[in-house]
């Protein structure tokens, strides 16, 4: 089934033709255009201390100016190991301005993945900030792999002079130890002569990140975003704001930048429209509900669990919610009951939206305003078309009015894995002369265009909002000694969407019961990835020549 919104454009209902062409930019081109309009304007609103687009780009540079004097050239890759501090961004755009090619590594992650992904992705700089966890981890990932240099910035220097000093005299516990070295620097030796000459980019040729996602089996995979498809999906998601003068947008910043939901709708999408962001380290409910009502947030975006915590949250009706125009949810679906609550307790609308890594975050939305459809994950933004292809056979359409497996083209799509050519057969599929990318998810539309997923093919898990890959977790649990057999699955939490749950064969005469498994198991892995339970039985379901059959155990425990 194909799928055409220029045709149907009479039911189109973003404020933005579905056949708007955005421009090819890079992404410090596009920061410096913003940059140029008014240096002084707000960019990001930290714990009380505001930081301007000039500050931040200045910064950048400065930074982009170090990495050269260090070595780094031209595609080469900076990690960023980061919560949402205000050095994310100069670091995030300072490293583009480089040349480099930046790499998210999530916070939550373990030293053995942090360890693993530095290593397949190549990175020679790591940035993150004195939290002893998170310098801890790193710290021991330089030790041991080919990472070179460690860069490690001050949270207390990013806050508020009161604040900062608060921090450093009554918190000590929460600041790190840091060994400085010369394979250790702090951020701000790292700020080089701004007056460097800075390397061409070409937008539509150059790398600008690596977003590690995943498959059903292996482990996590580099897609390979362009500043051409993250500078595009940027303009994308402004041209779906409906909404008068996008520079004086205030967006609710909880969404942690290093995943791609918030680092094309939060951060590129504000520096494309000259917003700000209202950010927070991480999600705290109270925080998140006080930084709404003092900076007067006009948008949010999130996903499902967060806007069930505000719903719990006994301050959600003492805070003036006023100055929101509208809420975002991705990452996961969106429950009817929270969806439902949400909207009847404060009054603001609700909206579905659907992305992927792959696709540089974002594919569809419902409008802003008008037409939307609950339940839906809205209509495809500007430039983007689908096909349905045949859940058996992605070389055929879907039957007319059938579900099919959702496969995208438009702007934004990556340009496939980093290292894995070998994948591109089972990623991609060409009709005529355009390829589209298979997503595993299985859509329906309907005579509107609005978008509904109502299956999944892929065997990942979605924890709020956070993709887990059920083969890492199994493979963490096979290295405990009574572990004989694994197989772990998604099952349904009220909060989360879906939590990890592995089912367990033992070796013989094993005694170890579930409950010590499942300690032993969630030290090993990232929060994200902790199970709910470790269920032993005395055998897995298998396919017919003796594989382990996740599929089954799906169908028997759901």
């Amino acid at each position: 089934m194909v799928i055409d919104m220029n045709v149907n454009n009479a039911a189109y209902h973003h404020p933005t033709p579905w056949d708007t062409e955005f421009e090819d930019l890079a992404l410090p081109q596009m920061f410096e255009r913003t940059v140029q309009h008014d240096p002084s304007a707000p960019f990001l609103h930290f714990l009380g201390r505001t930081y301007s687009y000039g500050d931040i780009f200045s910064d950048a540079k400065r930074f982009a100016a170090g990495l050269i004097a260090s070595g780094i050239k031209k595609g080469d890759r900076v990690g960023l190991f980061l919560p949402n501090v205000p050095i994310y961004a100069s670091a995030y755009y300072g490293a583009m301005m480089a040349g480099a090619i930046v790499v998210n590594f999530s916070p939550l992650y373990s030293v053995e993945e942090l360890a693993w992904q530095v290593a397949d992705s190549g990175t020679r700089v790591l940035v993150t900030v004195d939290v002893p966890e998170l310098y801890g981890n790193a710290a021991q990932v330089l030790e041991t792999s080919e990472l070179e240099t460690l860069v490690v910035g001050s949270l207390s220097q990013m806050l508020p002079w009161i604040k900062g000093a608060a921090l450093k005299i009554l918190k000590r516990s929460q600041i790190a130890k840091v060994d400085w070295s010369t394979a250790t620097r702090p951020w701000s030796d790292m700020l080089g002569d701004a007056a460097t000459d800075l390397p061409a980019l070409d937008a539509s040729e150059d790398l600008a990140l690596l977003q590690y996602t995943g498959g059903t089996t292996g482990r996590p995979k580099g897609a390979m975003l362009g500043h051409s498809q993250l500078a595009q999906n940027a303009q994308q998601i402004a041209a779906i704001n409906p909404f008068d003068d996008p520079r004086k947008e205030v967006f609710m910043g909880a969404l942690p930048f290093f995943h791609v939901f918030a680092n094309t709708a939060l951060l590129n999408h504000s520096v494309a429209a000259g917003a700000s962001i209202a950010m927070v380290p991480r999600f705290d409910a109270r925080q998140v509900l006080q930084t709404i009502q003092k900076y007067k947030t006009t948008g949010f975006p999130g996903v499902p669990t967060m806007f069930q915590a505000l719903l719990d949250h006994p301050d959600l009706g003492k805070t003036d919610l006023s100055s929101l125009k509208v809420c975002i949810s991705g990452g996961a679906p969106m429950p009817a009951q929270v969806h439902e609550r949400f909207e009847a307790t404060t009054g603001v609308r609700l909206v579905e939206g659907y992305g992927l890594t792959e696709s540089s975050g974002v594919v569809s939305a419902n409008p802003y305003e008008g037409t939307r459809k609950r339940g839906t994950i809205g209509q495809l933004v500007a430039g983007t078309e689908i096909v349905l292809l045949d859940k058996e056979d992605p070389t055929k359409l879907a039957p007319e009015g059938a579900p099919g497996e959702l496969a995208i083209n438009g702007p934004q799509i990556m340009r496939g894995y980093w290292n894995r050519p070998e994948t591109a057969e089972d990623v991609f599929v060409t009709r005529g002369n355009t390829q589209y990318l298979r997503t595993g998810d299985v859509a329906e539309v309907d005579e509107d265009g609005f978008l509904k997923i109502v299956d999944r093919i892929k065997d990942m898990i979605s924890v709020g909002g956070f993709k887990v890959f059920p083969s890492v977790v199994e493979d963490a649990i096979l290295k405990h000694e009574a572990v004989k057999e694994a197989l772990v699955i998604g099952v349904p939490e009220d909060y989360l969407g879906e939590v990890p749950r592995a089912y367990v064969t033992l070796e013989a005469d094993s005694s170890v019961d579930g409950d010590a498994l499942k300690s032993w198991l969630n030290e090993r892995i990232g929060k994200h990835e902790r199970v709910d339970s470790v269920v032993i039985r005395d055998e897995l379901p298998k396919t017919i020549i003796g594989k382990l059959d996740r599929k089954a155990l799906r169908a028997q425990v759901l």
